[in-house]
């Protein structure tokens, strides 16, 4: 399973937090009140204005260390959201098999140094797969980049069973070609 459909399966099962993809397919099914759903748009066009007016005023208000130490804690219920653990199960003790997995079924390109313990994750796409990010491109919300880092390190640490610190390096959010994480091992 590629990252976009584990994404979509999250999402569409409403194991995502940011239920755009559920109440978009809840629209689809017959029988589905109107005025409800249209509530529903309401509450979740509120929510990404909301999620918007944080991450730009993090930008703004907060030096870059406390955003990050913000932000980053907010991985932890994306993480769980997903279900991470059980994805991530069969890769536990196995950095190798992992970084295959990663390759082949989300198409990230992988340059991993293993004398210095440090890892290159390129996503290698042209867009931010941030489900709450999504819809807010004409806004500065390269702060929920802090968030990937988190869920980077909680990724990469439940792999190798080791502790990891994660850094976005290249973002799309900050107009760079692919979102790229420098993944450390202690």
């Amino acid at each position: 399973m590629n990252r976009k459909d584990f994404l979509k399966k999250a999402c569409l099962s409403g194991a995502c937090i940011c239920g755009f993809a559920s109440i978009a397919f809840a629209k689809e099914a017959d029988g589905v009140d109107e005025k409800a759903f249209q509530a529903q748009t309401q509450s979740l066009s509120l929510l990404r204005e909301w999620i918007s007016s944080i991450l730009l005023n993090a930008n703004i208000e907060l030096d870059k260390e406390t955003a990050r130490k913000l932000i980053k804690k907010t991985a932890e219920v994306h993480f769980e959201n997903l279900k991470m653990e059980t994805l991530l199960a069969e890769y536990k003790g196995d950095l190798d098999k992992f970084t295959v997995f990663l390759r082949e079924k989300w198409g990230w390109k992988i340059d991993y140094d293993k004398e210095k313990g440090v890892l290159i994750a390129d996503e290698n796409k042209n867009y931010c797969v941030c489900p709450i990010a999504v819809n807010n491109k004409e806004k500065d919300s390269s702060a929920i980049c802090y968030c990937s880092e988190g869920f980077a390190e909680k990724m990469f640490s439940m792999v190798s069973g080791r502790q990891t610190e994660a850094e976005v390096i290249a973002s799309v959010r900050k107009g760079d070609a692919s979102c790229k994480y420098k993944i450390v091992f202690s």
